[in-house]
């Protein structure tokens, strides 16, 4: 079952690179007292996730935090390193903190994963975008098709907020 408005997220664990090397992050802590910006996406370097809904939330970042928004993450099965270069090659740095799933703990927790086998691609995550205030989902968009990047953008996240 996916995870819906009201919902609590769930213990799992999302990994980061830094300077130290890999640190996990606890989700519920990460969303713990404070209000977040969750979206997700299938994979790193993939072309509507880089052309379209990375940029999205960058170009958008100030404004959502303009709206009480403490921190936008961007979460992907990918390992930490890659998100790490992703986060590098499109400029996301200090606008969008990048969280790897690549366990997809936090992804089949939360019951957004789906198989991209015939692309060879695995388990991935839909690709979606949701407010968490303290620890509760108080706004949710997941997009029909994972090609596709519309209702779960951030311009359309940005007009959402109040």
């Amino acid at each position: 079952m996916s995870i819906k408005i009201g919902d609590t997220i769930p213990a799992a664990t999302l990994r980061r690179l830094t300077a130290d090397g890999i640190e996990e992050v606890q989700a519920h802590e990460f969303c713990y007292d404070r209000k977040v910006v969750i979206f997700a996406l299938p994979g790193a370097f993939t072309p509507p996730c880089s052309n379209e809904h990375m940029p999205s939330f960058i170009e958008n970042a100030d404004a959502i935090k303009a709206k009480g928004v403490d921190e936008i993450a961007c979460v992907a099965v990918n390992d930490p390193f890659v998100m790490d270069a992703w986060n590098k090659a499109t400029g996301a740095e200090g606008k969008v903190t990048l969280l790897s799933d690549g366990n997809c703990e936090f992804t089949k927790e939360i019951g957004m994963d789906f198989e991209g086998l015939g692309l060879g691609f695995g388990t991935r995550s839909k690709r979606y975008a949701m407010v968490v205030e303290n620890g509760k989902v108080t706004a949710l968009e997941v997009e029909e098709s994972p090609g596709e990047c519309t209702v779960s953008s951030g311009s359309k996240l940005l007009e959402s907020l109040t």
